[in-house]
């Protein structure tokens, strides 16, 4: 009988990824996610593991996530599609730590002039599937010469040293005691958690039921006032009804039915036009009070 050995799978390097993931430039969440598939194809085609860098085992202050994750993966592929100023950010840092770095972006964004002399690898926004072949073929090579010459040329760079001679940024690392880490983490967890319920409570207060509603906040506008100005937001075009619902006693929202594709942003900044100017209206007693004071 033959036994033959295996030998379990090498860990494949990291290939970080940085891209927008919510709407911008007219593309929303789900082209991302469309964007991101690609990538991660191509990533794993070429060998790699793809992880977006904020991602990360462990829960932790996401800012320190992602700046330790720019300076540890080996490589990374980062989306500047719409130029979104996140990814324009982090760019910013890959490029100071003068790491491997491959640029992409689609065909209806320009080049920024600072990264403009890197070459982009371009995508068609339509995701048109013959031209996203080449693409995802072009992406794929790229990321494996990328990766082979910054290991074989000791002077690699992929942005800085083109310039002149620079200090290469680092991130200093020390070790610490099992309780200190712990502490951290906990300190860690503590910020995620605030900031989570903080998100929670923010998209309570401020989120539409669904495309034909508008919910418009009105904290600190007492309900007297907000009952004088129902009138003219129902003259408003588009809006079909109103009605005030209190959160608190000095807490009131506005209600909007608006009508299947109405520019909510736009009806929000009239709403908030109107309300402008009944707060900045002083009642005469009030406007006697403050110029006794003044005097």
């Amino acid at each position: 009988m033959t036994v033959i050995k295996t030998t379990k799978e090498e860990k494949r390097p990291i290939c970080g990824i940085v891209m927008p993931i919510s709407a911008i430039d007219g593309c929303n969440e789900s082209h991302w996610n469309d964007v991101m598939e690609i990538i991660n194809d191509c990533i794993e085609e070429a060998g790699f593991e793809p992880n977006l860098v904020s991602n990360a085992d462990d829960v932790g202050v996401i800012q320190k996530r992602i700046i330790q994750n720019l300076y540890d993966n080996p490589i990374v592929v980062c989306d500047v599609s719409g130029k979104n100023p996140n990814v324009m950010f982090e760019l910013g840092i890959r490029l100071a730590f003068d790491k491997p770095t491959i640029i992409i972006k689609d065909d209806k964004t320009t080049y920024s002039f600072d990264t403009s002399p890197i070459e982009h690898v371009d995508y068609p926004r339509d995701l048109r599937f013959n031209k996203i072949e080449d693409f995802k073929a072009k992406l794929i090579e790229k990321i494996k010469k990328t990766y082979d010459k910054s290991n074989d040329d000791p002077h690699y760079s992929t942005f800085l040293k083109h310039f002149g001679e620079f200090k290469v940024a680092k991130i200093d690392k020390k070790e610490v005691s099992q309780q200190e880490f712990i502490m951290d983490e906990i300190r860690s967890l503590r910020r995620l958690i605030l900031h989570t319920n903080k998100r929670s409570i923010q998209k309570d207060m401020f989120s539409d039921d669904d495309e034909t509603t508008c919910d418009i906040c009105c904290a600190g506008m007492s309900l007297e006032k907000l009952n004088e100005v129902m009138p003219k937001i129902l003259e408003l075009p588009d809006v079909t009804n109103a009605s005030i619902y209190s959160k608190s006693a000095n807490h009131h929202h506005i209600k909007l039915t608006v009508r299947p594709d109405t520019d909510k942003q736009l009806i929000r900044n009239e709403v908030r036009q109107i309300t402008r100017v009944i707060r900045r209206q002083i009642s005469p007693q009030n406007r006697r009070l403050k110029n006794r004071e003044s005097h």
